[in-house]
């Protein structure tokens, strides 16, 4: 867990968040001071929010660029079902990827924008290499799909329970049920 609302600033200054990342450099930029966002969330509140919102943003946009991946270099006998099938999903994962973008703008927060940050709030693994059968792609696909939905999950109960932002909070509640979705279609290839 992300901690305790009472924990929320010592987690910034110390960078204890989730995953072991060190997200104390970023913090005070996440959320601007002195800009006013009067949304019912103090700004520690919002800055966790926040937090939250840049890791789901990288988590999507690895997923995005591993679908766009795989959509581009598919091969074999299912190929244009295969290839319609990622550019479906990379599609839809773009439109994630920015309404995360802009949720975390709607709250007094800057998005992360750069593959460097991206690569470095992730949850997820980057698939390396350069080839990869197509159901290797799929499990891949849906490995990451799966992670989301869990990480998803315990962000859920943290932006509500920690933070109390039930905007977010039905926010990722959407996201969650996408990539559920997502997943049940990834699976049912793989029967």
């Amino acid at each position: 867990m992300f901690g305790t609302a009472n924990s929320i600033t010592a987690d910034f200054e110390l960078g204890r968040l989730e995953g072991g990342l060190d997200r104390a450099s970023e913090s005070a930029t996440l959320v601007r001071e002195g800009t006013l966002v009067d949304v019912g969330l103090s700004n520690d509140q919002r800055g966790a929010v926040v937090t939250i919102l840049n890791t789901v943003l990288a988590d999507e946009f690895v997923i995005y660029v591993k679908s766009r991946r795989f959509h581009w270099n598919v091969e074999g006998p299912n190929f244009a079902e295969l290839h319609g099938l990622f550019e479906k999903q990379y599609e839809q994962l773009g439109e994630i990827v920015d309404r995360v973008a802009e949720r975390a703008r709607a709250l007094g927060g800057f998005a992360a924008g750069s593959l460097e940050q991206y690569l470095r709030l992730t949850r997820l693994t980057e698939q390396t290499g350069d080839r990869y059968p197509a159901r290797s792609m799929i499990e891949a696909l849906l490995a990451d799909h799966e992670a989301l939905i869990r990480s998803l999950r315990e962000d859920i109960e943290f932006v509500s329970g920690e933070c109390g932002d039930e905007g977010t909070t039905d926010f990722l509640i959407g996201l969650m049920q996408e990539h559920e979705k997502i997943a049940w279609m990834l699976r049912a290839y793989l029967s």
